[in-house]
């Protein structure tokens, strides 16, 4: 499926744009699970400046979507109408290491380069970052989390851009918080934080990069065509217990299983396509309701809309 060309109005539109436009450009090579439609433009910006500059001036009516490291993500068959905001580059892909113990990471950054430039600076507190299969601004807007430590431990403050093209800077308390959320206005794109860490031993905190690597290669499937944890774990239970007591371990619908590594990951095995994964985690919400009443929560954020019959 493609969308109708907007490049010509955006063009006259935007006379001072700095980043790239591309219309009806496919999108699932920069998802882990490989799937999904095109987006009807795809914006890449320069920087902060220019993606302020965008949002202020495209019509509000527009639709806008951001994406980053797609690997908490399923791009719906149909694609994604509007513009896919896609951060990366020098603008939002850098890491420095400033004064006390503080990293300043892009939004773009992968979260296990933001602990490895921690660690080679001998600042510990951060090294669960090695763990999260995504970049900064997806762990800002899910507070993400893994091996004993979450994004709210560390973080000082992020910027970010709202809609109407205006840049702020939210503390930690602005955040909001919580298991895998943060309370910020959606239409907030992230573009930067800051963490906090303590000094550290480089050669342990590299030792501890090291045993959460080797953990997660030995229980996850992390060589396959996945999107990583796939639902959240409700209240007084844990996902992968719940979806294992359902029997759902190995299920498949069309070229879509549920792994048998660890049941709270999808994969993709070869050919599936979006509306694969999706019915399948459907269904696998269907048997955990029926089998133990809990009513589990995506965790993979799924966007666009379906393919057309």
């Amino acid at each position: 499926m493609s969308f109708p060309d907007l490049l010509p109005q955006l063009s006259a539109a935007l006379p001072d744009l700095r980043g790239r436009l591309a219309a009806n450009q496919p999108l699932a090579p920069y998802t882990w699970f490989r799937v999904g439609g095109v987006a009807q433009v795809l914006f890449s910006p320069a920087d902060t400046d220019d993606l302020a500059y965008v949002l202020g001036h495209v019509p509000a009516e527009m639709p806008i979507t951001v994406i980053g490291f797609g690997s908490n993500l399923i791009v719906r068959d149909g694609g994604v109408p509007g513009i896919v905001i896609r951060l990366g580059g020098r603008g939002f892909g850098e890491v420095a290491i400033e004064k006390g113990g503080q990293v300043r990471s892009g939004a773009a950054v992968p979260d296990m380069k933001v602990a490895r430039s921690a660690a080679e600076a001998g600042i510990d507190g951060l090294a669960f970052l090695r763990g999260i299969p995504g970049s900064i601004g997806g762990a800002l807007r899910m507070n993400a989390g893994a091996h004993g430590g979450e994004t709210t431990d560390v973080l000082i403050e992020a910027t970010g851009v709202d809609r109407k093209g205006r840049i702020h800077t939210f503390s930690h308390a602005d955040m909001g918080f919580s298991y895998r959320h943060s309370s910020v206005a959606d239409d907030i794109i992230f573009t930067q934080a800051v963490f906090q860490g303590r000094p550290g031993d480089p050669s342990a905190i590299t030792a501890e990069m090291d045993r959460i690597t080797a953990a997660r290669e030995a229980s996850q499937p992390i060589r396959e065509k996945t999107g990583g944890s796939t639902f959240k774990n409700p209240d007084g239970g844990k996902a992968w217990q719940l979806i294992d007591k359902a029997g759902c371990r190995g299920l498949i619908v069309g070229d879509a299983q549920v792994s048998e590594m660890h049941c709270n990951f999808l994969i993709n095995r070869g050919q599936a396509t979006a509306a694969d994964i999706e019915a399948l985690g459907e269904e696998v919400r269907r048997r955990v309701l029926e089998t133990s009443g809990f009513d589990l929560h995506w965790e993979i954020r799924r966007i666009g809309i379906p393919a057309q019959a």
